[in-house]
């Protein structure tokens, strides 16, 4: 089944058991939060199909490990007003120097204004993929495969840490506190809170933290970030218990989001600066660097008058 506007159809693999009849039977109990009749009427206009390429008939018998693939109804989305710039592309790896407030993949409201639907419309590469992801409120560099069969390895140089990142941050300036140093604490993050928090116990989560220059008039301080782990919000939690939360952070130290998709004024001012690793595919040394500013710094008055 064809993309729709750069995102996957959904795959549906019917489990063994069940008290259902029919696939329409099952697909309405598995799909309960879709629009009453949604399944029935995309049954008779054809738009789940099979295997096969066939679409499914409305009172087709329940067949346990069959597979039906559809599109959900695309949501309305706001777009997102920032361009996308390609930094590097060959036949195995597209980069990206993504906007603050554009998500990486399709993920709950956010399909088809995602860096992954664009650039798949944009560039004409259906199969390509994400490597690794990053917040929507964080702008910089992401990596995306070309061919299926080597995402994995791309994947695994994540995993295995053998990417070495860098981020760069505008947050308050304190005289007091001492760096270079390096942070090194437990972070949890439940499902269906916005925020992670510190707990007791081994650490899982180190970031190395460098004030790169600061600035008296304003206070505020421009920090490298140099993380070796990849734990959810790990920078923005261990910079918040430093004491210097960065700017335009609306989980910490307080919540005061999440932001509403409309809303693009006061970017997080977190930026994934360069990418550097050894390709493992053909063998390339790869850095990569963001162009991109953040407004805070650049611009402290434009900033201020958001």
């Amino acid at each position: 089944m064809p993309q729709r506007q750069g995102v996957d159809p959904v795959r549906v693999r019917l489990p063994a058991g069940g008290p259902w009849a029919t696939v329409r039977e099952h697909l309405v109990e598995r799909l309960s939060g879709a629009e009453p009749g949604a399944v029935e009427a995309m049954l008779r206009a054809g738009e789940i199909v099979g295997a096969d390429g066939r679409a499914v008939a409305p009172d087709a018998p329940y067949e346990p490990g069959l597979c039906v693939w559809f599109h959900r109804r695309l949501p309305e989305e706001v777009p997102v007003p920032f361009p996308l710039h390609v930094v590097h592309r060959d036949e195995h790896l597209v980069v990206v120097d993504k906007p603050h407030f554009l998500a990486t993949t399709p993920r709950g409201a956010h399909v088809t204004e995602t860096a992954l639907a664009r650039l798949r419309r944009e560039l004409g590469i259906p199969p390509l993929s994400a490597a690794h992801r990053l917040d929507r409120l964080t702008a910089g560099l992401v990596l995306f495969t070309v061919r299926p069969e080597e995402r994995g390895r791309y994947q695994t140089l994540f995993r295995d840490r053998r990417v070495r990142k860098e981020y760069e941050a505008v947050a308050p300036y304190d005289p007091d506190l001492a760096l270079p140093r390096t942070v090194r604490s437990r972070i949890v993050k439940e499902r269906g809170v916005l925020t992670a928090r510190e707990v007791p116990g081994e650490p899982n989560a180190v970031t190395h933290v460098t004030v790169v220059e600061h600035r008296p008039a304003d206070g505020l301080a421009r920090y490298r970030l140099v993380p070796d782990t990849g734990q959810t919000h790990q920078l923005r939690v261990h910079m918040s218990a430093l004491g210097v939360p960065i700017l335009g952070d609306p989980l910490y130290p307080r919540v005061t989001g999440p932001v509403p998709a409309d809303d693009f004024r006061r970017p997080l001012q977190l930026l994934a600066r360069t990418l550097e690793f050894t390709d493992p595919v053909t063998g390339a040394a790869h850095r990569f660097r963001s162009g991109r500013v953040l407004q805070a710094w650049e611009c402290p008055t434009e900033w201020a008058g958001q």
